[in-house]
């Protein structure tokens, strides 16, 4: 994972909220890991089987992809759309 976003743009961080053998959650890592790879942006998992908050708040909708701190998405990433969002 590289800290830097390219070309001047300012520091982005994507989060991947999700947990063990959710199916969902491959698939979502899967393209988050792609599109932060290829666009030079951080990205971190948190696992909501380790965190009492995060279980509450979001259990029902894991994978959950929040983009700078803010929810972007949940259940299904969509590649472009978080291609989007990182670049707009």
């Amino acid at each position: 994972m590289r800290s830097i976003f390219r070309r001047g743009r300012a520091e982005r961080v994507v989060t991947l909220i999700g947990k063990p053998g959710c199916h969902l959650c491959e698939d979502a890592q899967g393209v988050v890991e792609k599109v932060c790879g290829e666009l030079g942006v951080r990205w971190e998992k948190k696992d909501i089987t380790e965190d009492a908050e995060l279980h509450r708040e979001y259990w029902e909708q894991i994978p959950v992809v929040l983009v700078d701190g803010a929810q972007h998405t949940f259940w299904r990433v969509d590649e472009g759309r978080l291609r989007r969002a990182l670049t707009a």
